[in-house]
């Protein structure tokens, strides 16, 4: 298959990350795949959710968001959040917590906001992917602060979409893919190579475990290379 800007199959879109994106955030982070771009900040408080007050324990949340003219049409501001955003930001917020020994952060709540400013397919694995950049060197400043004795991260944490378009088993999908896809995918993995989350769809017909397995096999592949980018950009961080 002849996709529109000249991959293979089984290759992810270009990755750029620009780390420490914003002045006053712990953490942040531009990250661009391809064209879809999403800003990625992670912020500390002092406080967390009613059910771990006094259980000496920390929380990992995010929010998501989509500016008005990330897309071809002006996406109006949510007053209140849809269940897209639900979904997606709910999936941030797991993906990144499995990745934190919560205990070690004492009663704090780190937010990881993904604000997308441009978008053309994967902004949810996109949030992700950079969230555990922001993460990191929020963490990083945080024991440089001396709130916490160590970088209590477990795991490195990214996320890829993969899906069959026209037949064709393809990795990391554009919207014009992702809009004509016949199974559309996203998963999220840890560098051990265990799965956090897998999100998949048939859009016209049902698809067989053994797609599924060549589906996850591909999305291995490319969240492998993801991860070795992450540890490359974090090396800084000891």
């Amino acid at each position: 298959m002849n996709r529109s800007d000249g991959r293979s199959t089984d290759m992810l879109r270009k990755v750029k990350v620009t780390r420490k994106f914003l002045k006053h955030a712990e953490g942040s982070c531009l990250i661009e795949v391809g064209e879809t771009k999403v800003i990625c900040s992670a912020s500390v408080e002092e406080t967390v959710p009613l059910f771990l007050k006094g259980k000496n324990e920390g929380w990992v949340t995010a929010e998501y968001g989509m500016l008005p003219r990330s897309c071809e049409t002006r996406v109006n501001r949510e007053k209140q959040r849809s269940g897209r955003t639900f979904e997606i930001q709910r999936l941030v917020g797991r993906s990144l917590r499995t990745a934190v020994a919560m205990r070690e952060l004492g009663e704090r709540t780190i937010t990881l906001d993904c604000d997308v400013i441009q978008a053309d397919g994967g902004t949810r694995t996109a949030s992700i992917t950079g969230s555990f950049i922001a993460l990191v060197d929020c963490l990083d400043v945080m024991r440089k602060r001396k709130m916490i004795r160590r970088i209590p991260i477990t795991d490195f944490v990214a996320a890829t979409s993969v899906g069959i378009v026209d037949g064709a088993t393809l990795l990391d999908l554009t919207y014009e893919e992702d809009s004509k896809a016949e199974v559309d995918m996203n998963v999220v993995m840890v560098s051990s190579g265990s799965f956090i989350e897998i999100q998949g769809t048939a859009e016209r017909k049902p698809f067989s475990k053994e797609q599924m397995d060549v589906l996850l096999g591909l999305a291995q592949k490319g969240i492998t290379r993801l991860i070795e980018m992450q540890k490359d950009l974090l090396k800084d961080v000891q």
